[in-house]
C-alpha cells in the first residue's frame, strides 16, 4: 500500500476469542487516538489452533497454530494488520510479513487460579495428588520440578472455556495461567496466586501483544509506529533470538525472564574529559550551564573551554533463559546481560523506500529503526544476547534436555499418574 485514500477503511485482523477481541480493540483504540480521521474494521477468524481442541497443543505438531490463517488473509490483502499475542507468534515470520509494532508490556508472569473447595490454598499447600490444568510443556516441567507431589493434567479451550472446566467440576484443583490475559479479562480477583520467575519461569513474549503486517508497506509500517514500545521490543527480541537459536516453542519445555536496567549518573565533567567525550561513541548526555549569551560564537568557544555537568544513562539488558526435561527431574538456566551501546531515544533515519538494499533488517522478525525509538546498534545488542545465551547453554547440554521435551511433544502430556 503506497497511500490511504480519504475514506479507506482499515482492516485488522483478529481471532474470535473474546480475548483476542479485547486485545484487538485495545490496539485500535490506540491507534483512533493517534489517528483521529482513520476508520478501523475488525475482520475476525478461527485458527486452527482455535478448531482443534482434542488434542494437546504440542501434539498438534505444526507451527503457527494460532497465527497461520491471519497471515494468509495478510498475504492476500484481505487485511492491512493483525493482532497477535506475541508468544503465538514463530521467531521465523512467513516470507514478506513483519512485526510493525509491539506494544507495551503488561505483567509477564504466569497466575495461579484455585478451585473455590480449596480458597485460600496455593501450589504449596494443596493437597498432595491435586490436579493442575494447563496445556503447556514448559508449565508442566516447571510444575513436576517444584511441585512433586501435584499432578499435572492437559486442559483445552480459550480462556472463558479453561476457567468454566475448573470451576464446574472437580477435575482441577487449579489453573496456571497468564497473568496479563486474566488481567484484561477483567479477572484479577480470580487470581490466587502470582508465580514471580524464581518460582516459575514465564513463556517468550508472553504479556506482550504484537501487530504484524505486510513488510512492505511502508503507509502501515507508519500507521503502527506510535503503537511501538522500544523497551519491551528489546525484551523480547532477545527472548525470541534465544528460542530461535535452541530451536524452541510449544514443543519444548523452554522459558525466560528478562530485564532492562537503566541507571542514570551524574556528575561535573572537566574540560579534558569533555573533548576527550566527544571523540568518542558514548552514551553521555552533557547539559551546559554557562549562563546566556547573545553571540553563537562566543558561546561554542565557551563550550569548549569551561567545565560541564553531564548526564550519563547506562542501560543494561539482562536475560535468564531456563530449559526441562517433562518430569522436571533434568533443568539448566543460565543468565546473562549485556550494556547498551546508546542512550535512550537513539534513533535511525527511516530507510529509502525505493532503495531494496537499505531496507530495515528484521530481528527475529520485528521491524527496526524509522521512528519507533529502537536504533539498529541497540537491537543488535539484543538479539545478540539471546543467541549468546542460548549457545553457552548447549555447550552445557541444553539440547539433550530439551530433546526429551521434544519426544513428549509428538504425545502430548502424559495423563496424571499417582506416584
Amino acid at each position: 500500500m503506497y497511500a490511504m485514500e480519504d475514506g479507506y477503511v482499515i482492516k485488522v485482523g483478529s481471532r474470535k476469542s473474546q480475548l483476542a477481541l479485547i486485545q484487538t480493540n485495545y490496539v485500535v483504540d490506540c491507534l483512533k487516538n493517534f489517528h483521529p480521521d482513520k476508520n478501523f474494521e475488525i475482520v475476525t477468524m478461527s485458527t486452527t489452533g482455535d478448531q482443534i481442541l482434542d488434542k494437546p497443543l504440542p501434539k498438534i505438531g505444526e507451527k503457527s497454530l494460532f497465527t497461520k490463517e491471519l497471515e494468509i488473509a495478510l498475504v492476500n490483502n484481505e487485511v492491512d494488520f493483525v493482532v497477535h499475542s506475541l508468544k503465538d507468534l514463530p521467531t521465523t515470520l512467513p516470507t514478506g510479513m513483519t512485526i510493525g509494532a509491539i506494544c507495551k508490556r503488561e505483567d509477564p508472569r504466569d497466575a495461579v487460579v484455585i478451585n473455590a473447595k480449596y480458597k485460600g490454598k496455593s501450589l504449596g499447600t494443596l493437597p498432595k495428588d491435586s490436579v493442575i490444568g494447563t496445556s503447556s510443556l514448559r508449565r508442566a516441567a516447571q510444575l513436576h520440578q517444584k511441585y512433586p507431589d501435584l499432578l499435572v493434567k492437559d486442559v483445552r479451550g480459550n480462556l472463558n472455556t479453561r476457567l468454566r472446566k475448573l470451576d464446574e467440576g472437580d477435575n482441577y484443583a487449579a489453573l496456571v495461567l497468564a497473568s496479563a490475559g486474566l488481567s484484561r479479562m477483567g479477572w484479577q480477583e480470580r487470581v490466587s496466586q502470582v508465580l514471580n520467575p524464581d518460582e516459575m519461569l514465564y513463556a517468550v513474549g508472553q504479556g506482550a501483544l504484537a501487530v504484524e503486517c505486510r513488510e512492505g508497506d511502508r503507509v502501515t509500517l507508519t500507521l503502527l509506529e506510535p503503537l511501538h514500545d522500544r523497551d519491551t521490543a528489546l525484551c523480547v527480541l532477545a527472548e525470541r533470538s534465544f528460542m530461535r537459536t535452541l530451536g524452541g516453542g510449544c514443543t519444548a519445555a523452554m522459558a525466560v525472564c528478562s530485564e532492562l536496567k537503566v541507571v542514570h549518573e551524574k556528575g561535573d565533567m572537566k574540560k579534558d574529559d569533555v573533548e576527550s567525550s566527544e571523540d568518542e561513541s558514548s552514551s553521555i548526555h552533557i547539559d551546559v550551564s554557562l549562563g546566556s549569551s547573545s553571540n553563537t560564537e562566543d558561546r561554542n568557544t565557551l563550550d569548549r573551554s569551561a567545565d560541564r555537568e553531564y548526564h550519563r544513562v547506562i542501560e543494561t539488558l539482562h536475560l535468564t533463559g531456563g530449559v526441562w526435561s517433562p518430569d522436571g527431574k533434568h533443568c539448566l538456566t543460565k543468565s546473562l546481560s549485556r550494556t547498551l551501546p546508546e542512550a535512550h531515544g537513539a534513533v535511525d533515519r527511516p530507510p529509502a523506500r525505493k532503495c531494496p538494499y537499505l531496507m530495515a533488517r528484521l530481528y527475529c522478525g520485528i521491524t527496526g529503526g524509522g521512528s519507533r525509538g529502537t536504533g539498529r546498534a541497540e537491537l543488535e545488542v539484543a538479539e545478540a544476547l539471546g543467541r549468546e545465551l542460548a549457545k553457552d547453554m548447549e555447550t552445557e547440554g541444553a539440547l539433550e534436555i530439551m530433546g526429551g521435551s521434544k519426544a513428549v511433544a509428538s504425545v502430548g502430556l502424559p495423563a496424571p499418574v499417582k506416584s
